[in-house]
């Protein structure tokens, strides 16, 4: 009698037993650690783009602080300023009048020093880190459909 298999061959590349497997679940496995280390550097990119942020906000919050401080020394110099005016003649005033000036003028100065430190902080988010994810994700759609 004579027995004929009816079981076909492996593919080639393949073999029957779960050896085969073992390639797969190697580029599962690099593939998840590849993703955790890249979430894990877009996530240190991320900390530090938010860092820089939180510095340029201090820095404009600071100088916001100081033009009020020196904007309300600048009010009372104002007020020194009117009352040696209606005590004093004019040279006593008038060098009350020029600190004021001053101090309105640093005011002004350390103000919009202050603003564009927080508009170079502005928007609040990580620009950068969003735009590497977003490429990221690009790429591994695309290596996917391959």
């Amino acid at each position: 009698m004579i027995v004929v298999s009816t079981m076909q061959p492996p593919p080639a590349g393949r073999s029957s037993t779960h050896g085969g497997d073992e390639p797969v679940s190697e580029l599962v496995q690099r593939a998840s650690q590849q993703l955790t280390e890249l979430v894990r550097g877009e996530m240190k990119l991320a900390q530090a783009e938010m860092k820089e942020k939180g510095k340029r906000y201090g820095k404009g919050g600071g100088l916001f602080g100081g033009a009020g401080v020196v904007g309300f020394l600048m009010a009372q110099a104002l007020v020194a300023t009117a009352i040696a005016a209606l005590a004093v003649p004019l040279p006593v005033w008038a060098a009350a009048l020029i600190v004021t000036a001053v101090l309105g003028v640093i005011a002004a100065v350390m103000a919009m020093s202050g603003k564009k430190q927080i508009k170079e902080g502005a928007p609040p988010t990580p620009e950068q880190t969003v735009q590497s994810v977003k490429a990221d994700v690009a790429e591994i759609k695309e290596s996917a459909q391959r």
